[in-house]
């Protein structure tokens, strides 16, 4: 069952001289002139615990639908990142959610992934989910400035945000050998290929960010 979403005020006085003036956080899809949409991004707090359950619950359908390796995140792990400033979550000018990724830190801060991005099925093709890859990037610096951040994805749209980002193909054996970012891919529906490639790569292609070699 589809979570109630709640709306959110953005009427707030001190909320609006922000809005407008803040362009890393707001931006307008311009892929149609006449019909666009605004979407407001920010890295999320405990304000946004509500929508865990319709995070989860669409980062499932979406990768039924895809038939694709999506590996599952449960309420628990994205309440955690929520709450510790490691995620970034979109919404629509009119309340409705509309997106969300996370960040997790791997090998004592060593590396960084970047994952479970998901945009709402109405929001797809508006430009959101790259500047939600964007935010998240950047969050990813902020926070872990000397760490190499990585990306595994079988899709080409995720690919090309990562290079434009400056990240670059790599072999699994550039990523973190750290067993608990493995044991997520467990719920992944490739895993047995995984496992039959001793790890050493799968159907999702691997990217990384190398901050000594980057100026961004």
């Amino acid at each position: 069952m589809k979570t109630e979403q709640q709306a959110v005020d953005f009427s707030d006085k001190d909320f609006l001289p922000h809005q407008i003036s803040d362009k890393t956080n707001l931006f307008s899809n311009d892929q149609n002139p006449e019909d666009l949409i605004e979407f407001w991004v920010e890295t999320a707090n405990s304000d946004h615990i509500f929508w865990v359950q319709e995070i989860c619950d669409m980062t499932l359908s979406s990768a039924l639908a895809r038939g694709t390796g999506i590996s599952g995140r449960s309420p628990e792990l994205i309440k955690e990142k929520i709450e510790k400033g490691e995620a970034v979550i979109a919404f629509a000018l009119d309340g409705r959610w509309a997106g969300f990724s996370f960040i997790s830190s791997w090998d004592n801060g060593r590396f960084v992934s970047n994952s479970g991005l998901i945009v709402a099925p109405e929001f797809r093709h508006t430009g959101l989910a790259k500047n939600i890859k964007r935010k998240i990037f950047e969050l990813s610096r902020q926070k872990y400035p000397e760490a190499s951040i990585f990306s595994l994805t079988t899709g080409l749209a995720v690919m090309k945000m990562n290079h434009e980002l400056g990240f670059e193909p790599v072999t699994y054996s550039e990523l973190t050998t750290d067993e608990a970012f493995w044991e997520n891919c467990k719920s992944c529906v490739n895993c047995p290929i995984l496992k039959s490639k001793e790890r050493k790569n799968c159907l999702c292609t691997a990217m990384l960010y190398n901050p000594k070699q980057n100026k961004h």
